[in-house]
Formats: C-alpha cells, sequence, structure tokens
C-alpha cells in the first residue's frame, strides 16, 4: 500500500495535496482498496462550495457506495472529467490520475487538522 509523503490524509481515507491556494483531492490507496472495483463516480460541478467535512461526490463499487468528504472548504476550480467515464483509474492511479477535485481553499489553517503520511499509515493499520 502506497502513502505518499507529500500528501495529508484525512480519517475518511480522502488524500489532500497543496499547490499554491489550490488543494486537489483524492481517495488513497487504501480506500481504493478496501472499496474494490469502483464503478461509478460523481463529481461536484466547478464552482460549488463546500465547508470541511461536507460530502462533495460518491464514489460506487462492486462492494458499496461511498460518500467522498471535503477535507478543507472551498470552491471547487476543477473536476478530473476523465472519472465519470472512467471511474476504474481510482484502482489504477488513485494519487495521480485518480484525482478528483481541486478547490481553491477557503482556510488554510484547516490543513493543520490533517494527518501526514505516517500518522496515516499507522491511522489505517490500527483498522
Amino acid at each position: 500500500m502506497d502513502f505518499p509523503e507529500e500528501l495529508k490524509y484525512t480519517e475518511e481515507h480522502e488524500w489532500v495535496l497543496v499547490e499554491d491556494d489550490v488543494a486537489t483531492i483524492g481517495i488513497t490507496d487504501f480506500a481504493q482498496e478496501q472499496l474494490g472495483d469502483v464503478v461509478f463516480v460523481e463529481l461536484p460541478e466547478v464552482g460549488d462550495r463546500f465547508d470541511v467535512g461536507k460530502s462533495f461526490g460518491v464514489v460506487e463499487s462492486v462492494k458499496a457506495v461511498s460518500d467522498v468528504y471535503a477535507p478543507v472548504s472551498g470552491e471547487v476550480v476543477e473536476i478530473n472529467e476523465e472519472l465519470p467515464d472512467e471511474p476504474e483509474i481510482l484502482n489504477n492511479s488513485p494519487y495521480e490520475d485518480g484525482w478528483m477535485v481541486k478547490i481553491r481553499l477557503a482556510d488554510a489553517a484547516e490543513l493543520d487538522d490533517l494527518m501526514d503520511a505516517a500518522a496515516y499509515q499507522e491511522f489505517v493499520e490500527k483498522d
């Protein structure tokens, strides 16, 4: 299982990569492994706003349907247009090609509440 060092993580198994004031968000390798084969992805619209902890999308697999939660507050500035047509990208490349949305940060201090790679790895190994 992969835990890239440059990312931040949530207890709901989302990852965050921050570049300037934009957070790129997706689901972790652990999450896609637990879900199994992803068959459907629902994403928000560009311009939608979300508060931290609110659901911004849905991932459906052969095993389960899971909400995806915003790890930070802000406005969606870009969505991964390929995911709705090719949801399996989340299984094949959760960190590179499988990003879901990019959100312009409303409050960078919210990043302090996220886990680093070591803390997230410890968190999932306890499950």
